[in-house]
């Protein structure tokens, strides 16, 4: 039984200064204070999984002061493909949210966006949002009243906007997000968001933190504050700085689709992967729609790690990025929504 849908990298950045010189050069894992038996028995772990049927393959790599002090590549890209490459390139899904939200605030940096800007500024649908309830009306429908606030863009980045996901949890709410996920599947960015927001927020805004579509949004923001698609905006404001030249959100070169790393079906619950690379799809997900590689994002981690620069190329400035790594929902301030996704077998 295959216990896992997804296929892996992984990638771990211990470091307690930032790195100044050329970084993400292959160091001494012994130098840099790891213990090589230790690494050892993590590649050994995960190749016990693998062994057993959790995944196909999976690419580890593990940083400390800019440089690498553990790289492994196990197993195979696809169930019956070649074997595992670190050139692999995986589905990032959510690991896209981060890069999505430091092109965001290189947007604020060059004075297009307003972190405190009402949402509704940018996507009209969102000036008159409502909040369900808890009950229902006579049609079985969501009881609503007025938002006490507006969303603002502070909100979608902290995950304080009232939005949900649909994939968790139980309740009217969240059913009509997993509907509203499947209809606007083949919509734009913007016209995806402005969709979700003929749906009841599932919170007041700014009063709960709920892991949720709002990176999804942020993504359509981005879009109409930069007047340009967010993969061109991605590409301009992170991935052409960073030399992250295998992030993208299509594989479109089919001499590089053998590249892409597949996982195994969900037999249990005939699970496959939320979207093929390989095809153009009409929204750009910011919340999940990335492909990348080990080493790709690793460039974009030691970004932020070095303050917002590498290699002498600077993304975010020093206190935006410090504002971006810092914690923003301190629990006296804000109820945490803790829903988990039902244990699969």
């Amino acid at each position: 039984m295959k216990h896992l849908v997804f296929g892996l990298f992984l990638f771990a950045f211990l470091q307690a200064e930032p790195a100044s010189a050329s970084s993400l050069q292959a160091g001494d894992a012994a130098r840099l204070g790891f213990d090589p038996a230790g690494l050892s028995a993590l590649d050994a772990r995960l190749q016990a999984e693998i062994d057993r049927g959790g995944f196909p393959g999976a690419v580890l790599l593990i940083a400390r002061e800019g440089r690498i002090a553990h790289l492994s590549t196990l197993g195979r890209r696809t169930p019956d493909g070649a074997p595992m490459g670190a050139d692999s390139l995986f589905r990032i899904y959510s690991m896209t949210k981060p890069i999505v939200s430091v092109a965001a605030l290189a947007l604020v940096e060059q004075g297009k966006l307003d972190l405190d800007q009402p949402l509704g500024d940018l996507i009209p649908a969102y000036a008159t949002t409502r909040v369900a309830t808890g009950a229902l009306d006579a049609n079985g429908a969501p009881e609503t009243v007025a938002a006490d606030r507006p969303i603002t863009i502070r909100d979608l980045m902290r995950h304080t906007s009232g939005l949900t996901y649909g994939f968790f949890g139980q309740g009217v709410v969240r059913e009509a997000y997993r509907k509203a996920a499947a209809d606007s599947a083949g919509l734009s960015n913007v016209a995806a968001a402005s969709h979700l927001a003929s749906l009841p927020l599932e919170h007041q805004p700014g009063t709960t933190w709920e892991y949720s579509r709002a990176t999804d949004v942020l993504g359509a923001v981005i879009e109409i504050a930069a007047g340009a698609p967010l993969a061109d905006v991605l590409d301009a404001l992170v991935f052409t700085p960073l030399g992250m030249d295998d992030t993208v959100f299509t594989v479109s070169d089919p001499a590089e689709h053998p590249r892409i790393a597949e996982p195994y079906p969900d037999d249990r619950i005939g699970r496959h992967p939320l979207f093929d690379p390989r095809e153009e799809r009409a929204q750009k997900s910011g919340g999940g729609g990335l492909m990348s590689t080990v080493h790709d994002y690793a460039r974009f981690t030691q970004m932020l790690l070095n303050g917002g620069e590498l290699d002498g190329v600077r993304v975010l400035q020093a206190d935006t990025d410090a504002t971006m790594t810092r914690h923003h929902t301190p629990p006296d301030r804000l109820k945490h929504v803790q829903l988990y996704v039902p244990a699969l077998g």
